[in-house]
């Protein structure tokens, strides 16, 4: 080949070197025989046929796991998590906030108070309940028949026994006059408003045994039972319990209660009832609500009608304050009334705790719109009962019908209305 040396093997001219293949130092193909594989890249694809290396099962669970990682939505694209209390960071950056809870100890404290509290609110009412003296109050023979509702008899005793000389001398009670009631009230609760009826301790009926005379004295005579079975011979009504309150038993229970309002109409001065107090609303200890419900010399023309208002006005405003919160809410309030008004009262044999009870709310309601206060009607200031207005009354109080008492029958003083 021309321009070539000899033996050299070099390509002719025009004919590419092969140094980048065979290396520097040759100048042609290498022997016919020498075999040396050509590399992937110079190969046609066409007809390439190329074997995957073999892979393990945990190889290739993993692949899986990281492609599927891959192909999830990428940080940018997840909404931030809302943020609010527990939830994220709050507006100080401080990090998720949880909400607080009191620590185990305390919570399990709180829960004791309170059974504590309940069992203390239940406990004592019963422990005041073995408390109270029991009467045998209820006659025998021909009583009327049950009737619909309950009807109290309430009655304030004027006996000084459970006095002391002191007390009778701060009171203005004087000495022992025998047995003798300065209240007596029906109190009835049924179907329509709670009625508290006062019967003026002059009032003139017939006695059971004896003359027709003032009605307290059937208590002198006979005491409970006779009184019992005197009312209930002059008004057809049945006593189903019969409750007696006594002077000292009266001051503790307004005592306890840390006083009650009275509202006189004038001013009231009365030396027999240590009474000495100006017109207008105020609030009264226990003296001076005793006096207060007592006194009957301070009204010329109403006497003893006057002082049945200003009794039902006190009983009125012991119900309401011992309704109140604070009585509950105060231990030693609550547990001094208890036992005030068990040291207060004698209660007839078949008088019940739940029976007195329910006594004690009604007493709470008979005064505006919760319930009715009236005299018995009469028809002077003798106190002579108006015959049909009187039995118009009771016979609403036989069929529990207080709906159906008028203005005309219940009045504060038992006086027809003008």
């Amino acid at each position: 080949m021309a321009g070539r040396p000899p033996g050299k093997g070099g390509p002719e001219e025009g004919t590419p070197e092969y140094d980048w293949l065979y290396g520097k130092g040759h100048d042609g193909p290498p022997p016919d025989d020498a075999t040396r594989a050509v590399p992937r890249a110079s190969r046609p694809r066409t007809d390439e046929t190329r074997v995957l290396p073999t892979m393990s099962r945990a190889d290739r669970a993993r692949g899986e796991r990281e492609q599927g990682a891959a192909t999830q939505t990428s940080p940018a694209d997840v909404p931030p998590p809302p943020r609010g209390p527990g939830t994220g960071r709050d507006s100080g950056g401080r990090g998720p906030s949880r909400p607080r809870r009191l620590p185990r100890v305390r919570l399990r404290w709180v829960k004791w108070v309170l059974i504590l509290w309940l069992v203390f609110l239940v406990a004592v009412p019963f422990w005041a309940w073995t408390k109270v003296s029991k009467v045998d109050a209820m006659p025998g023979g021909d009583r009327p028949g049950d009737q619909p509702g309950t009807t109290y008899l309430l009655v304030g005793s004027d006996s000084r026994a459970d006095l002391t000389e002191e007390e009778r001398k701060q009171l203005g009670t004087g000495g022992d006059v025998g047995q003798r009631t300065d209240t007596i009230m029906l109190l009835h609760t049924g179907s329509g408003p709670n009625l508290l009826m006062s019967i003026p301790r002059d009032s003139i009926v017939a006695i059971p045994g004896h003359d027709s005379t003032k009605i307290n004295a059937a208590y002198a005579y006979g005491g409970p039972k006779l009184l019992v079975q005197t009312i209930e011979q002059n008004t057809g009504i049945r006593i189903d319990d019969y409750v007696e309150i006594g002077f000292g038993g009266f001051v503790g229970m307004v005592d306890a209660l840390g006083g009650v309002e009275i509202c006189p109409n004038n001013a009231m001065k009365d030396p027999l009832a240590n009474l000495d107090i100006p017109k207008g609303c105020q609030e009264a200890d226990g003296k001076t609500a005793l006096g207060y419900a007592r006194s009957r010399h301070t009204s010329q023309q109403l006497g003893d009608i006057k002082r049945a208002q200003h009794q039902r006005e006190v009983v009125s405003a012991i119900g309401s304050e011992a309704l109140s919160p604070w009585t509950v809410l105060n231990p030693v309030r609550y547990y001094n009334l208890a036992m005030a008004s068990a040291r207060s009262f004698n209660v007839s044999d078949g008088t019940s705790a739940f029976s007195l009870g329910r006594f004690g709310v009604a007493m709470t309601r008979v005064d505006g719109s919760k319930g009715l206060t009236c005299g018995v009607p009469i028809r002077d200031l003798a106190v002579n009962w108006d015959d049909e207005r009187s039995q118009q009354m009771f016979q609403h109080i036989i069929e529990d019908d207080t709906d159906g008492i008028s203005k005309q029958l219940c009045t504060p003083s038992g006086l027809p209305p003008r």
